[in-house]
């Protein structure tokens, strides 16, 4: 989930600060749950048709955790993706969202951290700080949803994708699963706070698809990763992942024989 920035953000605060952990609490997760299947569920039958696609992929291809990647267009997406998702899959999985834009506001931050399970993230950056919340989620076995373009598309492409996610994936051995969102950019874009539909026209027609497993080795593979992503997004077969290449010897952190400096590893942290 991203945007633009939020005035008033508190900066000096780490994403593991402005983090809610209480929304990954048994209570909250089952108040999520009411909120996902008895409201959010219901809007999307009357304003859309829908339609999912390659979910049998999570069985078949993928063991939680993962890192869940979608392209972005619209507010829409996330609950739109979050009901898609199988329910073992959605109650243990987290979606990151961009710390300028919605944990500016406390009444914002708990809501959409009620909601839909949200995580701070700084989209420029932010050095260890910044992601220590994301390791310690991934390390507990959380699934995480991350939206590389950084914010949403106002012409409902993909745009250029930043390649943090798949450094993450490769840091933690984790299998990247694309999903492609579409239709939402039309039902409800940016700057439309709510979804439009007159009683005599058709619902929206919007689809989910989870596309094949990517699992980049080390983060030098992360712009196959990447291409992969992005050729997905656009709908075209991706490129089948190499074979049994070989990692080049002058891999940085955490792959390479000697550890660099503190200073090096916040350069080297991946901007989600």
């Amino acid at each position: 989930m991203g945007e633009d920035v939020a005035p008033g953000c508190n900066e000096g605060a780490t994403c593991a600060q402005l983090d809610l952990p209480w929304a990954r609490s048994p209570p909250a997760r089952a108040a999520r749950e009411v909120i996902l299947r008895g409201v959010f569920n219901g809007l999307l039958a009357y304003y859309t048709r829908r339609r999912t696609t390659g979910e049998q992929r999570l069985y078949d291809e993928a063991t939680p955790p993962v890192l869940f990647v979608a392209n972005h267009s619209s507010h829409m997406d996330t609950p739109l993706i979050l009901c898609a998702l199988p329910a073992r899959w959605r109650r243990r999985t987290a979606v990151a969202a961009a710390a300028d834009y919605f944990y500016g506001d406390r009444r914002l931050a708990a809501l959409v951290s009620l909601a839909f399970n949200t995580v701070p993230v700084r989209r420029k950056g932010g050095g260890i700080a910044s992601l220590e919340h994301i390791e310690a989620l991934l390390a507990d076995r959380w699934s995480l949803l991350l939206y590389p373009q950084g914010t949403r598309s106002r012409e409902g492409d993909t745009g250029r994708l930043r390649s943090g996610a798949a450094v993450l994936a490769a840091q933690h051995q984790l299998a990247i699963v694309p999903i492609r969102v579409e239709g939402t950019h039309a039902a409800m874009p940016p700057g439309q706070s709510w979804p439009r539909r007159r009683v005599w026209r058709r619902r929206h027609p919007v689809a989910v698809t989870f596309g094949e497993a990517i699992r980049p080795r080390s983060p030098h593979e992360r712009d196959q990763a990447m291409e992969r992503l992005q050729a997905f997004f656009a709908g075209r077969e991706p490129v089948p992942a190499p074979r049994g290449a070989a990692i080049a010897p002058d891999l940085a952190f955490p792959y390479a024989s000697a550890m660099p400096s503190p200073a090096a590893l916040d350069e080297r942290r991946p901007q989600l």
